[in-house]
């Protein structure tokens, strides 16, 4: 895996979500292969992106013994875009010890009561531990402003809010990786109509789902103005292609390991009055 994949899918200042983008598969073992067959090729890119993972759980317990540090993995996507895919495959092979899941639901009448970034705040990963946010604070600017719930001037003023906010968080060891999940519009369509034919997962539809698909271009443009917004040094953006589930977790294990790997993390130094205890 080339030590590039945050620098080859790091959001940048003009970005444009692009349908075909959404196909691209620079990681993949055919990319690097083109004689492969789809199959060999998929199978090949499971077995890296396992290998990957495997070196990131090494680092989180590292992480975790250390407790100076903390990760915070903001998941943002359309709906069907693999938020909830990335998460069983990329940390079901990792020690729970440090790890957790939230996912942002509609607020409550409480949540409702503070404002917007109260009930993130309280969710945020604690030193030593990796945090991932499925959906996040971003939902109170993106899904408002398409829905008309808020104004250009305020969708500004909650962009400043949430890079002070993400700035506050990395001065005090917060160490944050936010991946859009970029799906096409034919590719939602299909694993919608997936959901309704297939007995098993008519639960997770949602025909909510279907009023939001209307809305697609608003909310691809409102992604844009939001990752343009708040890209950042301590809080940078990857707009990571997710038409391809296995691809999708092959990069997203790159850009981890990577991130992790940068953090130089080491198990705490041996105390020397512990060499001489002996357990009877």
């Amino acid at each position: 895996m080339p030590a590039s994949a945050r620098s080859r899918f790091r959001a940048h200042a003009k970005l444009k979500l692009r349908e075909e983008d959404a196909d691209d598969s620079a990681l993949s073992s055919r990319a690097a292969n083109p004689k492969l067959s789809k199959a060999k090729a998929k199978a090949q890119d499971q077995r890296h992106t396992a290998s990957l993972i495997e070196r990131v759980s090494e680092l989180q317990m590292m992480l975790y013994a250390q407790r100076k540090q903390q990760v915070l993995l903001v998941l943002q996507g359309m709906d069907t875009a693999g938020k909830d895919g990335t998460v069983r495959t990329m940390f079901s092979m990792i020690n729970p010890m440090g790890i957790r899941a939230v996912a942002f639901r509609q607020p409550t009448d409480i949540e409702l009561a503070h404002d917007y970034l109260w009930r993130v705040h309280q969710q945020v990963p604690v030193k030593g531990e990796i945090a991932i946010f499925n959906r996040s604070h971003y939902e109170d600017v993106l899904i408002t402003k398409v829905q008309g719930w808020i104004d250009g001037r305020e969708c500004r003023r909650r962009y400043a809010q949430i890079r002070d906010f993400e700035r506050m968080l990395a001065e005090n060891g917060t160490v944050i990786i936010k991946v859009f999940l970029h799906i096409s519009r034919e590719e939602q369509r299909q694993r919608l109509q997936e959901r309704l034919d297939d007995p098993n997962k008519q639960w997770k539809f949602n025909p909510t789902d279907l009023a939001q698909r209307e809305k697609w271009d608003d909310y691809q443009r409102a992604y844009e103005q939001a990752i343009r917004a708040t890209d950042a040094e301590h809080a940078p953006w990857y707009v990571v292609p997710a038409n391809s589930k296995t691809h999708r977790n092959l990069v997203i294990a790159a850009i981890l390991l990577e991130t992790l790997t940068a953090m130089k993390l080491n198990f705490p130094a041996p105390d020397p009055a512990l060499t001489a205890i002996t357990v009877d």
